[in-house]
């Protein structure tokens, strides 16, 4: 299965049909990291972080577990975060 977002030159293409509900996914667009939560309604929720030490991290990270990189850098005190729940 490929992931859902693909961030190209001009713009982010989403497949929301491949979404899992309840799961944060992200990439990177315009140096800043995009995130999009499908929640159990399916429900896009779209959030976009400029933080510079978090968008460093997120692009040498050879993971997608975002949820890890935002506990560690202590700025995540979202309810979408499974870490930070």
């Amino acid at each position: 299965m490929s992931y859902p977002l693909i961030a190209e030159k001009d713009g982010i293409k989403m497949k929301p049909e491949i979404m899992k509900p309840e799961n944060l996914y992200h990439c990177l667009f315009q140096n800043k990291v995009m995130l999009v939560y499908k929640d159990h309604n399916e429900v896009l929720s779209c959030y976009e972080i400029e933080d510079e030490e978090i968008v460093s991290r997120v692009r040498e990270s050879k993971s997608h577990n975002i949820d890890k990189i935002l506990a560690e850098t202590d700025k995540c005190s979202s309810k979408w975060c499974q870490t930070c729940k």
